[in-house]
Parts: structure tokens; sequence; C-alpha cells
């Protein structure tokens, strides 16, 4: 693929400012979420739930950082994990010390496994077929989290008018992807939240502004008092859920990887995979969940039509500052949910199709098809499966298990190297 700014370039001062926002706009709403969700396992009243959010802003932009400048050094946005999601449900919640603490653990061996090289020496098993599978994978089971996103019900509006807003919405973005051309093609994101959340409002007669007296500047760390405790059962359960974030992390470099076929790539990955584990270290430190490199990067890069690395330094910028201005964090969390999902439908269709693109220009025979079906069958099925089915799983396997991006590319290892081994 052509792109407007390579790996390795600098776009304009305003050009990068806008890209950077447009990452923005993608991150700070799951950031929002994730630390919403977090807070909801152990309440604690909205004050601290603005200050948790704060902190996971901080580690985010210390996050994006590390990895843009020391890291993997390619454009791949970093965010809240949720497969620790699993992890604190099943059997952290009422213990969050216990929780942080297998988390800074977990992070350090991960960082240490990571060092000795062992990620890089697993790129063999990335083909562009696993790779096109992970593409397909994250757009189709993230799609409960977007289902939940665009049918949310408001004081102010139904569900049914949140799914008809969200249709008009996309429709409009693609109507406007046809047309536009150049830096507004590119930004086509950051300018659909920003009109999608004025009509909205506008629509729904809400306000954006919280009602909570918050201040304007507030340092986080100020009353930061770690507590480490040790579990062997959160420990171990914990330790399963870093096996899922590792195959999460390495697949989201690897599918960057087929789509920017950038240099030296194993030493990419080890220091990747490190800085990701050093990262979950600190997470830890400060109390909050942990970060993984996300896999739907390749679709942001695809419709936006840039592969810089740079533009996500603006980014972390901004999320540094967000970090300290809990009023600002409050009022960004007001934007509507419904804008925010139908943001995420035009991305995730341009990762289809960059999957698809993948698995297109390879020359497969029909079996080779069953190593793309099966995976995301599987994948989608385990995204749908119903709480009360998934408490029946095995606390231990549940974060694998019980993730259906995980199930999917585990399958689509075991089918492309075990089932359907490839003989040129």
């Amino acid at each position: 693929m052509k792109f407007k700014y390579g790996l390795n370039e600098i776009p304009p001062l305003g050009h990068l400012l806008l890209f950077g926002l447009q990452w923005l706009a993608i991150i700070i709403p799951i950031i929002l979420i994730m630390g919403t969700a977090v807070t909801s396992l152990h309440p604690s009243g909205i004050v601290l739930q603005v200050v948790y959010i704060q902190k996971l802003c901080f580690i985010v932009a210390v996050a994006l950082f590390s990895q843009v400048v020391w890291g993997h050094r390619l454009p791949i946005i970093i965010g809240p994990a949720t497969v620790f999601l699993v992890g604190m449900a099943a059997g952290g919640g009422n213990n969050p010390e216990a929780v942080y603490t297998s988390i800074l653990l977990g992070g350090l061996i991960l960082a240490v496994v990571s060092i000795t090289g062992l990620f890089a020496h697993l790129k063999r098993l990335f083909t562009s077929t696993v790779v096109a599978v992970i593409l397909i994978l994250v757009a189709l089971t993230l799609t409960p989290m977007i289902l939940n996103l665009v049918t949310a019900p408001t004081p102010h509006a139904s569900s049914f008018a949140n799914l008809c807003f969200s249709l008009a919405m996309v429709f409009c973005m693609f109507i406007s992807a046809r047309y536009l051309r150049g830096l507004w093609k590119s930004t086509l994101v950051f300018w659909a939240v920003i009109v999608g959340t004025i009509s909205y409002l506008l629509l729904f007669s809400t306000s954006p502004l919280p009602t909570n007296d918050l201040q304007i500047v507030d340092i986080f760390w100020k009353g930061l008092q770690p507590s480490f405790v040790f579990d062997s059962g959160v420990f171990l359960s914990f330790l399963i859920c870093y096996l899922a974030l590792s195959v999460n992390d390495l697949g989201s470099i690897q599918a960057v990887d087929e789509l920017l076929k950038p240099d030296n790539m194993p030493k990419r990955i080890t220091r990747g995979v490190t800085v990701t584990g050093l990262v979950n270290v600190l997470a830890g430190f400060f109390g909050v969940i942990g970060v993984v490199n996300f896999s739907f990067s390749p679709g942001v890069i695809i419709s936006s039509g840039v592969a810089s690395r740079y533009t996500l330094l603006p980014t972390s910028l901004i999320l540094l500052v967000l970090s300290f201005l809990p009023k600002t964090t409050a009022i960004l969390g007001s934007i509507p949910s419904v804008v925010i999902g139908s943001s995420m439908i035009y991305i995730m269709c341009s990762q289809i199709a960059g999957g698809l693109q993948i698995v297109q220009s390879q020359n497969y025979k029909f079996e080779y098809g069953l190593i793309v079906g099966l995976p995301i069958i599987l994948g989608v099925i385990v995204s749908y499966l119903p709480p009360a089915v998934l408490n029946t799983f095995p606390i231990i396997l549940k974060p694998v298990l019980g993730n259906g991006f995980v199930v999917g590319v585990i399958t689509v290892l075991i089918m492309e190297h075990i089932v359907f081994p490839r003989k040129d």
C-alpha cells in the first residue's frame, strides 16, 4: 500500500497535530470505558473514579511515548488490556492490592522473558494467513463491545434512536470517505467524532458538562500509597492473562509488520514486548489495569493512509497533560457512546478490508480457506458467549478460553502449522 507519510516520515506540524488528535479520539473512549469498568468492580465514588482514569491516561501516555521512541517504533496504539478485566472479575474484584501486585510481577516476568529474544523467534509462526485472520478477528470479536456502545439507551434517547443515529453516522462517514481528498480524508475519524458529538447533543438535548465539583488541575499521585499483597491464586490467574496478552501483543506488532514491512523486525518485537512488560510494572505500582498494543491499529492506518509513527507523539503528550486535568477528563467522558461505536464500525470495516486484501493476494487452495474460516467462526462464537456460560469455565482458563480473540489466534496457529501445514 502507498501512504501519505511513511513509517519514519515526520508530517508538517499542523498535520502532525491533526493525526495525533485522531489517534486521541480513538484511544480516549477506550480509556474512559475501561477505567469506568474497573472502578465498578470496587466502587469508590466519582472523584476516585476520575483519579483512576487520570492515572490510566498517564500510564498510556508513558507507554505510547516509550514504544514510539524506544520500543517497536511502529504506529501502534496502546491502551488498557481487556483481558485483565477477566482476571479481576474472576477473583480479584474484592482484593485490588493482590490484583495490582500480580500485574506488577507479571509485567516483570514478561519483560525478562522478552529480553531473552523468545518472542522474536516466534515471528515465523505469524505467516500472511495468520496475520490476515488476526486483522479480521479483531474487527469481529470487537462487535459485542461495539453493539453495546451503539445500542445503550440514555435518559434522552432509546436504543432504537441510538441505533438509527449510528447507521446514519456510519453511512455519512462512508459517503464522506468517497468524496473527500487529502488531509480531510485522512483525518475523517477525528472530524466524525466532533460532528457526531455536536449533532447528538443537539438532537437529544444532552449536556457535556460534568455535574460534579471537580478541580481544574489536580496531581493524581499526591495521595499515592502503593500497597502490595501477594495472593497465589490471583497471581496464577494473571499469569494466564499475561499469556493471552503476549499473544495479543505479538499479533498486533506482526499485523503492522505485514502492512508496512519495516526492517529489523526481530529487534522491534523484542523491544516492543519488553516495553509492554515494563509499562505494566509501572501500572501495577500505580494501581491501575495493565496495557497492551492494540490489534486494530492497522485499520486506523489503512483508513487514514498515514503510517508515520511520529503521529502518536502528540497523542502521548496530550494524554500526559490530561492526566493532570480531572475536569477536562470528566467532560471527555461525556462523548456519546453511540458516536464512539459508530467510529469504531468505520475503522473495523477498514481493518477487515486490509485482512481480505492480504488473503486475496495469496494463491490459496480451498483447504487454506478453511484455515481462515474456522478461527473466525470460533472467535465470534466465544465473543458472544453469555456470562452464564462463561461462569462455568474453570477460573484459571477463563482469560484464555473466554477471550474470542485469543481463541481465534490459537486456532489459526494450529490450523496453519499443524492441520494444514504448507509444503512449499
